[in-house]
């Protein structure tokens, strides 16, 4: 099949199948998150990738997968996957160290960074002999070192915001926040905290205290996934809001902060941020490339794309998946996801 066939759509199909049909190097970005193994119930019954009864399996058919996308990604391209690792017989088994090292050694890519997402509402775990994992790692391969690197316009907003708080302040930090708190079913005397929270956070960054920072608000935004009594649930629920803190300098470090997404009307039992897609985009892509994503789900990568003017192809093996990519993708009132 031409490209022209595929560019701009989700297809219904096996993964490493379709990925056949598609032509050698006519892809410039990868990105994607596999279903990780005996993790979740992704609607496939006990058949499909992340199913398999050995870890040996999993990675073996996750490599065939992986190679294909190699194949098929330009020399100036990068390929990105994001894995979660797993706990048996006590302790994390390295599933994704496992993978990228195979990777590695087959000598078809190299590792550019291990980007570490770290999560902001980690879901918390009840065992009082290990701490709760937090973070989980975005790999980026490449075939050769002509790949696509724009590190000016990774996290460019908060270059940006930054600049121009402490320069020249302007009142536009928070503007969106205090808009949402008057259109909230808040009581008047949550709303005025709130105000006076976010003004002090406002303030905080205009001081250098902390870098940015991101709010929820109660009726506005899902409540965290996995909350805790006395965490932030609670601050929600009690309080009508709560305000996240973030720390740290602007240095284009190969970390990223972000909560775990929470989408309304989104069914997909694992959905990574659009936020960090969309950087991950604007760092290895420009306007007008493709971006593939062979394990779409809901179809994040390929909205993250359309938001940032790049055609995408994602490919889906579960029929009520691809109609919940296609019905996303549909809606015009996506606009770039910043996280301040």
């Amino acid at each position: 099949m031409q490209m022209e066939e595929y560019k701009d759509k989700i297809i219904l199909g096996d993964s490493l199948q379709v990925l056949k049909q598609i032509k050698a190097e006519s892809v410039d970005l990868v990105i994607t998150s596999p279903p990780y193994f005996q993790q979740r119930d992704y609607g496939n019954g006990n058949s499909g990738n992340g199913n398999e009864q050995t870890e040996e399996e999993y990675l073996d058919n996750l490599s065939a997968i992986f190679f294909e996308t190699v194949r098929v990604t330009k020399t100036t391209g990068a390929i990105v996957y994001n894995i979660g690792d797993k706990y048996s017989e006590g302790g994390l088994r390295l599933i994704p160290y496992q993978f990228a090292i195979r990777a590695v050694k087959s000598r078809k890519v190299f590792l550019v960074n291990e980007i570490k997402w770290i999560k902001l509402n980690p879901t918390p775990r009840q065992d009082k002999r290990k701490l709760i994992p937090s973070t989980e790692p975005f790999f980026i391969f490449a075939k050769s070192k002509e790949y696509y690197f724009d590190l000016s316009n990774y996290l460019r907003h908060l270059d940006e915001m930054n600049k121009n708080q402490r320069n020249n302040p302007s009142g536009k930090l928070g503007k969106k926040y205090f808009e949402l708190i008057d259109k909230s079913d808040l009581s008047e005397n949550e709303k005025d905290k709130a105000k006076k929270e976010l003004q002090e956070a406002i303030r905080a960054v205009y001081t250098g205290e902390i870098s940015s920072f991101r709010m929820k608000i109660r009726g506005i935004h899902k409540p965290a996934y996995g909350g805790q009594a006395g965490g932030r649930n609670d601050q929600i629920i009690n309080n009508g809001f709560t305000i996240i803190r973030i720390t740290g300098d602007r240095l284009k470090k190969d970390i990223i902060e972000s909560p775990v997404e929470i989408t309304k009307d989104n069914k997909h039992p694992a959905v990574y941020p659009l936020y960090i897609i969309q950087e991950l985009i604007k760092l290895l892509s420009k306007p007008g490339d493709i971006v593939l994503d062979p394990f779409n789900g809901s179809g994040t990568t390929c909205l993250a794309a359309k938001n940032l003017n790049r055609h995408y192809i994602g490919i889906e093996i579960n029929p009520d998946y691809v109609e919940l990519a296609d019905n996303r993708l549909k809606q015009i009132c996506y606009h770039q996801e910043l996280f301040i």
